[in-house]
């Protein structure tokens, strides 16, 4: 197992120093029409050497030996357009994030000025909602739906609802494409996000990482609010985690511990649960609980080997957690290098392989 970098910091790490210009052009707005066809930057976290593949180049840098981790939550979030009651006129969002019971709903509305207790937005064909609390002053809502004709709420929700994007993504997905939007493996549900990284995968292409003779792990990280909101402290550390539900099965925490190889995981969210389920170094144990596991620059891996990821916005803890396992500097000498050659950036983006 490869011993964990760490970084010697002499004066604590702002926001401005994990800050980068990301011209809007490289947002990807679209899926590939091919999952496993994205670019692959490859990145050696010791050495800082960069190489250029593609997603599918993978199989040649995975060992016999080696353990998959993989984040198998599913996204049931759901991202519904409307109008304030009486004000057909105007576009308002919810972008319901959790269900709390049958027609109750938190989750965040754009914009919030307009949206307070009280207020009843419609959606369309007889389904409306009425804001019936602030969970937060960002726009956190609480919200009771209910439909006209008496029927299933949840179902109306369902086929009204539009993948659930993050806001950089302004396109709306058909509904032909929303599966993109989830894994392949995707299969417990209650994120509010997509595990990104994991999106590259197709059913064949996992076939054959198995006879590479590497095994798969799967553990579970419901992606809450926390994944939406900046960093807004001055100071890093000073920035605190919203918790997040993890579960890690026995029979992963064996897979896992009896690895050969390196642990790979795929996703800042599976690097974060196996280091949330550390009992020391190379050694997890089973979990079923909430953690707001928050990596920086210093922290000491016990884990995670390697790491395949995509390409994150500036000033987010996903850039914090990545800058923690290879470098800040050779983070950031991969992301201009990608820029430069014109990688496609966040969700629906490339995907980098740090080793």
């Amino acid at each position: 197992m490869n011993p964990a970098i760490t970084t010697d910091l002499d004066e604590p790490l702002r926001l401005s120093d994990f800050d980068y210009t990301l011209p809007p052009e490289r947002i990807a707005q679209s899926p590939l029409p091919e999952r496993d066809s994205s670019r692959l930057l490859v990145l050696d976290r010791k050495t800082g050497a960069i190489q250029h593949r593609v997603f599918t180049d993978l199989l040649e840098y995975f060992r016999p030996g080696d353990v998959l981790v993989i984040n198998d939550t599913r996204v049931t979030a759901q991202r519904l357009f409307g109008a304030r009651l009486g004000k057909p006129g105007e576009r308002v969002e919810a972008f319901l994030t959790h269900r709390v019971a049958d027609g109750l709903w938190r989750g965040l509305v754009r914009p919030g000025k307009k949206l307070q207790p009280g207020v009843v937005v419609e959606f369309g064909d007889g389904l409306s909602a009425e804001i019936l609390d602030r969970t937060d002053e960002r726009g956190g809502r609480l919200m009771r739906f209910s439909t006209a004709d008496g029927g299933n709420v949840e179902a109306a929700i369902e086929a009204h609802g539009a993948a659930p994007l993050p806001p950089y993504i302004t396109r709306v997905l058909p509904p032909e494409e929303r599966g993109r939007y989830q894994t392949v493996y995707a299969d417990e549900g209650g994120s509010a996000a997509a595990p990104t990284a994991g999106l590259h995968f197709t059913q064949d292409l996992l076939g054959r990482v198995r006879e590479h003779g590497v095994e798969i792990a799967h553990v579970t990280l419901h992606v809450g609010l926390g994944t939406f909101r900046p960093i807004e402290s001055e100071h890093i550390a000073d920035h605190t985690m919203h918790a997040e539900r993890i579960h890690l099965s026995p029979e992963a925490a064996e897979t896992i511990n009896g690895a050969a190889g390196r642990v790979i995981a795929v996703g800042t969210t599976s690097a974060r649960t196996l280091e949330s389920a550390a009992v020391g170094p190379g050694r997890v144990e089973a979990v079923d609980k909430e953690t707001s596991l928050y990596c920086t620059p210093g922290y000491q891996f016990q884990i995670v080997d390697a790491l395949i990821t995509n390409f994150h916005m500036p000033r987010s803890t996903l850039l914090v957690l990545v800058s923690a396992l290879a470098g800040r500097e050779k983070i950031f000498a991969a992301y201009q290098e990608a820029l430069a050659r014109e990688y496609r950036f966040l969700s629906f983006g490339d995907a980098m392989f740090i080793q």
